[in-house]
């Protein structure tokens, strides 16, 4: 199970609403978001929230229920607790603050979800995915770097890659006024999918239907 998200973006206001921070503005749509708890240390934002916890704000808002409508039931190889990442060393530098915390708390690779932009993907594309290539993102290449291995989990929020400009000026930019429709809707469709990754015993099972799924207004 995952025992560690971590939400890939750039410090400072300026990156707010850039395509490059698609990972924190995700996590801020959360409909739990408010109820975590975070402090800085591991040169990031972290968070730690009991899974029994985080259970129950996953069924109080309808991102998973039982059949009843009651909070979901956790597997027997649940963790105690889930951790909760945002590195405030900037993109490139992601897998230090990544790696201190993994370290820390004794998590494996295996065990962390890495949750990207990703431009090889369509803007309302959602995927995820399993250890592979890491696409140029620099983000994950340190991460790689930090953990020695790539086998972790990957959320990736499809941004769609430019033609005729500058990648750099493109991630760094904000997202248009006729984008931001379609990214909420996204986000509000990846909710269901983020939810159902942290509370399954094997995330693997959800890939043949979310692998790579186009979100529709």
């Amino acid at each position: 199970m995952i025992s560690l998200v971590v939400f890939l973006g750039n410090v400072g206001q300026q990156y707010e609403r850039t395509r490059h921070n698609v990972a924190w503005q995700f996590a801020s749509s959360l409909p739990f978001y408010n109820k975590i708890s975070w402090q800085e240390k591991f040169r990031g934002e972290y968070a730690v929230v009991e899974t029994n916890t985080l259970a129950e704000w996953i069924g109080q808002c309808g991102l998973v229920t039982t059949k009843e409508g009651n909070t979901p039931n956790l597997p027997k190889n649940a963790p105690e607790k889930i951790y909760f990442l945002k590195p405030l060393t900037y993109m490139n530098l992601s897998g230090e603050s990544i790696g201190e915390l993994a370290h820390f708390f004794k998590i494996e690779a295996d065990q962390i979800l890495v949750v990207h932009d990703e431009l090889e993907l369509p803007l309302g594309t959602v995927s995820l995915k399993w250890s592979g290539g890491l696409g140029g993102h620099n983000g994950l290449r340190s991460t790689k770097a930090a953990l020695g291995t790539a086998d972790f989990w990957r959320l990736r929020f499809g941004l769609t890659k430019p033609q005729n400009r500058d990648i750099a000026d493109y991630v760094l930019s904000n997202f248009s006024a006729e984008e931001r429709p379609l990214l909420e809707a996204v986000f509000a469709q990846s909710a269901v999918l983020f939810a159902k990754v942290l509370l399954s015993s094997d995330p693997a099972r959800l890939i043949s239907e979310w692998g790579k799924k186009k979100i529709a207004l």
